[in-house]
């Protein structure tokens, strides 16, 4: 159990493809999230969440130590025309914080998981903290 990976631990493909199933429908959902317009423009298209669940479940597949399997961009090309405020950034973190304690995510699964969330803050947010 110690030398298992995060994906191992987080039940490989399907115990992630699943979590993000449950996490995609609430950020769709999420005022907070889609108070950015540009989000809101691409969550507001029910047709984009096939698409969205399957990025994001490569994404976490990969950086949970999974195979590599994510086609998609970077963090910084995928977001670089979103205009991401920290409030944003924050507003999906709480979700995806949400969505692990709602599926019964261990502490320590769940801790590890947030802790790749936010190494990927600075990459992200791109909108200057308001003076």
């Amino acid at each position: 159990m110690a030398d298992e990976t995060l994906y191992e631990r987080l039940g490989g493909t399907y115990g992630i493809a699943g979590a993000v199933d449950v996490l995609v429908d609430r950020l769709f959902l999420n005022v907070g999230v889609n108070a950015n317009e540009a989000v809101h423009a691409h969550h507001g298209d029910p047709a984009n969440a096939p698409g969205y669940k399957f990025l994001v479940t490569a994404w976490t597949i990969e950086a949970t130590g999974g195979p590599t399997c994510y086609p998609g961009l970077d963090m910084e090309k995928a977001h670089d025309t979103l205009n991401i405020s920290e409030d944003n950034f924050n507003a999906v973190a709480f979700e995806i914080a949400a969505t692990l304690n709602f599926l019964g995510v261990p502490a320590a699964e769940h801790k590890e998981f947030m802790d790749i969330i936010e190494s990927y803050r600075s990459q992200v947010v791109t909108v200057p903290v308001a003076a």
